[in-house]
């Protein structure tokens, strides 16, 4: 049998984190894990040290049983968590031993169970059509049957707070048919997500008073309250917390788990991972949305790429005297950075803190940070944008810096435009192609190279490697990955002006630029050669 408790939490077993991303996280609208995903996403969390991963439903979901006897032939070696299968309570009427779900569990060879209980009396003669006595001997005869097994057993009550205030008495029989049967938790579930923290803290501690039970907490966000819900709980006397990593769920999602244990880390120094798995937490968040196929969140709190971004100027300022005067954690705790963004409202402070990041320092120099902050801000007004675009801002503060004082030049760039020009072939129906023509100057030669694209940006960008890659062989390694468009129509009444942004990668690095024109395709052009000159500044063994 597998282990049934944490190993390598400082806590050890007194405290669990527990996981629940690939049963209660799988439900969230547009997210269907592969078996194989399954057992990467296990991996990740163990990564990371939680203690406890749910792996799903065996018996009621067949890509679920196939996970559990694929973990349990060998293909999942965790290191620190215990695996869980999650199941139900046998059926009104049936013997544990009976009920096929039951079974299902067993034949899992998860070392640990939780099973779901409902605990709100409504929901068991409306929903389960049977009587409170009945539902008590659900829940005592399947958890002392699967005890029996040798398992582990939790006990989720599911709609407990709702089913508590409605007949605390009855909730608690639930619970507390549980316990004596063996079950090591007893997990108050939030189900539909309406509790607010105050109210849930007052609950769990009155049900820690008056039972002396161990105590779980599973929240839902329907209320955006589940984080600050479940640390609640903690503080309260509850020592289980279940979580789904980035607060995948059903509806509005589940307790976020990056954002519980940053808390419980960071505000209330509960050691509840292993001290080295902290900093792995943006990563894992990461890797885990994209496993997803879901963006990551860039405001999510402690693992966002926002969470530490700073824009106004006032904030700059501080930061730049000490970044702690901003930032309530140092990011490089969670594995996160900081960043500041320049816009419109940024000041001398953005603009010197974003230069050093570049490796440009500007201490000392004031007034190519004044022509910087003067050509920044004239250039957000006619709708160009930087917090998104660091290559093109790396590019103005070098520009600037090599005008103004010149003291580092900025070499010329890799090639001159002459012209370009892109037709529009409509050849039937579904057959549109565009064609794009360049003349550049490159390496002391005029070069006419043309191409075609699916578009007129593609057919553009097709032209202008054709042109350039005889001479640049780097070229050939960069790729656009990303293109955006949004029409600004803001200040210039129905005239729009296009602003288009551009992400580059060349299997090292990914880069951003941006371009602004009343006509896409030059805004396109803009970005497109601000990528390429990028690109050959950070190439530092090519001579231009």
């Amino acid at each position: 049998m597998s282990r049934t408790t944490p190993a390598g939490t400082p806590l050890g077993d007194d405290f669990h984190v527990y996981d629940t991303t690939l049963r209660d996280g799988a439900q969230r609208e547009g997210i269907s894990y592969s078996v194989t995903d399954k057992l990467a996403v296990a991996r990740l969390l163990d990564s990371v040290g939680v203690g406890f991963i749910e792996g799903g439903w065996p018996g009621a979901m067949p890509k679920d049983t196939e996970f559990f006897a694929r973990a349990a032939a060998g293909e999942l070696n965790l290191r620190h968590a215990a695996l869980v299968a999650f199941g139900s309570t046998r059926r009104p009427g049936l013997r544990p031993d009976e009920d096929p779900q039951v079974r299902a569990l067993v034949d899992s060879q998860a070392p640990v169970i939780t099973l779901v209980a409902k605990a709100d009396r409504r929901h068991i003669e409306r929903a389960l059509r049977t009587g409170m006595s009945e539902a008590v001997a659900m829940v005592g005869e399947t958890v002392a049957f699967l005890v029996g097994q040798g398992r582990r057993v939790f006990l989720d009550a599911e709609h407990f707070f709702d089913g508590y205030a409605h007949d605390p008495e009855c909730a608690l029989r639930v619970l507390s048919a549980g316990v004596d049967a063996g079950a090591d938790v007893v997990v108050l579930c939030d189900t539909n997500g309406g509790q607010l923290p105050l109210r849930l803290a007052e609950t769990v501690q009155d049900v820690v008073s008056r039972t002396g039970f161990r105590v779980g907490i599973h929240c839902q966000d329907d209320t955006a309250c589940a984080v600050a819900n479940t640390v609640a709980a903690v503080q309260a006397g509850a020592t289980h917390v279940q979580c789904t990593a980035n607060g995948y769920g059903e509806r509005t999602g589940n307790a976020d788990l990056f954002s519980v244990v940053g808390n419980l880390v960071t505000k209330l120094d509960m050691p509840v991972l292993p001290t080295e798995a902290l900093s792995e937490l943006t990563r894992v968040s990461h890797a885990l949305a994209e496993i997803a196929n879901l963006a990551p969140d860039t405001h999510q709190a402690y693992v966002g790429t926002s969470a530490f971004a700073h824009k106004a100027g006032l904030h700059a300022s501080a930061i730049k005297v000490d970044p702690e005067l901003y930032n309530h954690i140092d990011p490089v705790t969670v594995g996160n950075g900081q960043r500041v963004l320049v816009t419109e409202m940024a000041g001398r402070a953005s603009l010197e803190l974003k230069a050093r990041e570049f490796g440009l320092d500007l201490t000392g120099r004031p007034e190519t940070v004044n022509s910087a902050v003067r050509r920044v801000k004239e250039l957000e007004a006619r709708g160009w944008s930087f917090e998104a675009a660091d290559a093109s801002l790396e590019l103005l503060l070098r520009r600037e810096a090599s005008d103004v004082d010149g003291a580092e030049p900025l070499p010329e760039p890799p090639f001159q435009l002459e012209s370009y020009r892109v037709v529009l072939d409509h050849r039937g129906e579904d057959d549109v192609v565009s064609e794009a023509t360049v003349k550049v100057h490159v390496a002391g030669e005029r070069v006419i190279a043309t191409a075609e694209g699916n578009g007129p940006v593609h057919a553009l960008d097709a032209a202008l490697r054709k042109a350039l890659s005889p001479h640049l062989p780097w070229l050939s390694d960069v790729e656009l990955v990303d293109y955006k468009v949004r029409i600004l129509t803001d200040q210039h009444g129905t005239d729009a002006v296009t602003r288009v942004l551009v992400e580059s990668r060349d299997g090292k690095r990914e880069w951003t630029t941006v371009g602004v024109h009343g006509n896409i395709v030059e805004a396109s052009w803009l970005a497109l050669c601000d990528a390429l000159v990028h690109k050959a500044m950070t190439q530092r063994a090519l001579t231009w």
